[in-house]
Formats: C-alpha cells, structure tokens, sequence
C-alpha cells in the first residue's frame, strides 16, 4: 500500500528565496494553463489537449520576455503543475458525467499567492535525493536539513515540499509500504464516537474529549484581536496573521497527534474494530458545529481504517441508521425517541444502560453479525420482502 511519510524541513534564508520562486513559477504555469483553456471553452474551441497546454505555458512562454524567469526552477515543477490542473479538470468532467462517486466537484479555481498552502511536487525525473548527511538535494535549491522523525520504509517516488500558513515547510514522501501483521489477538471492540466523552469503547472504557480548539480558545481571540487592530498592508500586520497562524496550527498539529496515539493504540489491541458512519458533514450544519468540528472524527476514523489495513486487523462501519444507542444490549428491544440529553436510561426488562456504553456494545454486536464467513456469506442474511404468492396463513385462520 502507498503512504505518505511527513517531515520538517529548515532552509536557510536562500533556500526559502528559492522556495518562494518554485512555489511562484507553479502558480503562475498552473493559473496560465487554466486561463488557456477557459479562453479556448468562452471561444467555442476544441479542449486544450495535455500535450499542446505544455507547449504553450511551458515550452514556449519561457522564450517569451514575460516568462522567462520560468528557466529559473526546475522544469519537473512546472510539469507537476500542470499535471495537477489535468487531474482536477478529469475529476471534474467525471464529477458531472457521473462517473465520479461521492460529492460533485467544482470546476479548478485559479492558486492565489495569499493561499494558506503553497506546495511543489518533485518527482525521480527532478533526480532529488537523500545525502548522506541526511539533508534532502532538491534540484535548483540546495541541500535542505531534515528532521527525520522516523525512517523511510522504501525509496520515494516523490516529494512535495509544502509551506503552511505559518510559514513551516514540511517534505512529504510517498513510499510503498508492505503490511506488518501484528500477532493476533482474541479481543475485538465496538467504538461510540461523542463530544461528552470522544470514545466511549465497548469493554466500558472511556476516552475524554480534548477539545483542543476550545482549551485555545482565549489565546486565538487575543491573536485575532490583536490581528483587527493592525493596519492592511502593514508590516506588523504579517506578524500578525503569523502569530494567528501558528496558534491554529499548534491546535491542529496537537488534535493530529491525539487521533494518531489513540488510533494506534486501538489497532494494537484489537483484533477487529467496528465504528458507527456517522454524517459528519450533516452534524456539522447543526448547532453542536464547532464541538463536532473540533472533535475531527473523520481523521479519527480514517487512521483507524488504514492502519487496520496495514497491521492486518478486520475494520468495519457499521450502517448509520443503526439504533446503536436506543437497542437494548440486553434484550434488544429498541426505545422510542431519545435526546442527546438523555446519558442513561432504563429498559423494560429492567437493565439499566450507560447510553454510550450500550451504543459500544451493539456496535460491536452488529460488527460481528456483518461479518462474512468462510465462504464469503454474511453470517446475518439480509432482510428480505415476502411476496404475495408465497404460502402462508391466511387472515382469519385460527
């Protein structure tokens, strides 16, 4: 499988001039290819062909006075982005003929330099590498020193540096990875995700909810106050928009680091996980928006669903409609109606149920029952309509 394998980078004053020009001249080949095809579309001309964009934007705008300064970065880089335009406008196309599952695309919007994230991609033909020394030789830039958090498993088929909205530049590698099983274990858990407590796991354990964006809430208005008072254009207003930066980057560096400790812990553990597929996107139009945002279950879920892949352990979601917390883990009679506001409840066959505890446990139920046998058949059938000349009793009968 293909991962991607992050890490800091610290250029020097020239490397970051250098950075800047790379960033720049993909923006600009990248904002030149779209405008050509939106004139070619506006003029009722055929689509602009992968091969001929590269030629006009590329090839022959570095022979132009306007565009000469294109020689001044690696060609690899100006050749990304163009593949990154192709990419968009295929998934685009795609999106509106249906061929695309998942949310509609938008068609490409033109990069802007105030863009919080400005990214060039360095494949083998851009000959990167790795010294000795460890530092990163990127071509028209200089040796760049690494912070190397953890080894590459494999040799990189690319590199994206990338600079964030607080001014940071990260390399990030994307490897093949083969799957590390880890030994096996009898122990499977069903996970409830909340905003009370951010798991609450089957075997009754529970994970509190950080709430990093609200522990930093005092600290972020204090920047963004200071950011308001600050004049347009002015010096101490970059410092500003810096300083903000870096205090939301510091909370989502910490939530990332959380979901990736849990996450792995889990996997560890267990030998099979089930969640629940919530809607976040439709949680996130009600008015607990910001705690669910905070919360960052997808990100939770995914690393969830990668590193069961990679360390050999079953993942599976479980369908939404599920009343995971309205069934009685006892019985498995289903209550009526039940607010968020309701954190116990009382069964009519007199079990008392923690509601995110008894959601762990159907969960974990339901998880078990959705999975396929040796033959590869669902141990639970699916429910199945009866149809009208299927024998039966009659109405009446006794």
């Amino acid at each position: 499988m293909r991962l991607r394998y992050r890490y800091r980078l610290y250029p020097d004053a020239t490397q970051c001039q250098a950075l800047a020009k790379a960033f720049g001249c993909a923006r600009v080949v990248f904002n030149d290819g779209l405008r050509a095809r939106q004139t070619a579309y506006e003029a009722g001309l055929p689509y602009v062909s992968d091969g001929e964009l590269s030629k006009r934007v590329i090839t022959e705008a570095k022979q132009t006075p306007e565009r000469a300064w294109l020689g001044e970065v690696s060609a690899v880089v100006l050749q990304q982005a163009l593949a990154d335009l192709n990419a968009t406008y295929r998934a685009f196309f795609a999106s509106i003929t249906g061929g695309r599952k998942g949310p509609k695309i938008a068609e490409p919007r033109f990069r802007s330099k105030k863009d919080n994230r400005q990214a060039v991609r360095f494949t083998k033909n851009a000959r990167f590498s790795i010294t000795a020394g460890g530092r990163l030789r990127l071509p028209k830039i200089g040796e760049v020193p690494v912070r190397w958090s953890r080894p590459l498993p494999s040799d990189p088929s690319s590199v994206t540096v990338v600079k964030d909205a607080a001014g940071r530049h990260f390399a990030s590698f994307v490897v093949e990875t083969t799957s590390e099983p880890l030994p096996e274990t009898t122990a499977e858990v069903g996970i409830d995700l909340g905003l009370t407590h951010f798991t609450v796991l089957s075997d009754g354990r529970r994970i509190g909810n950080p709430r990093f964006l609200r522990r930093a809430a005092k600290k972020l208005r204090k920047a963004h106050k200071a950011l308001s008072r600050t004049a347009k254009g002015s010096a101490n207003r970059k410092k500003a928009v810096a300083k903000v930066a870096r205090a939301h980057a510091h909370v989502a560096d910490a939530r990332r680091d959380f979901a990736h400790k849990l996450s792995t812990s889990i996997i560890r553990d267990n030998q099979a996980v089930y969640v629940e597929n919530l809607s976040v996107k439709g949680l996130a139009r009600t008015r607990l928006a910001r705690s669910v945002q905070d919360a960052g279950w997808s990100r939770f879920v995914g690393m969830l669903e990668y590193k069961a892949k990679r360390y050999g352990r079953t993942f599976a979601r479980i369908d939404r409609w599920f009343p995971s917390s309205k069934r009685c883990s006892a019985c498995g009679a289903v209550a009526g109606s039940m607010p968020l506001s309701v954190r116990s409840w009382t069964c009519a066959c007199g079990a008392v149920h923690d509601r995110g505890v008894n959601a762990a446990i159907n969960i974990l139920a339901a998880g078990r029952a959705d999975r396929r046998n040796a033959c590869g058949d669902p141990v639970r059938p699916p429910l199945e309509v009866a149809q009208v000349d299927e024998a039966g009793s009659h109405r009446g009968a006794a």
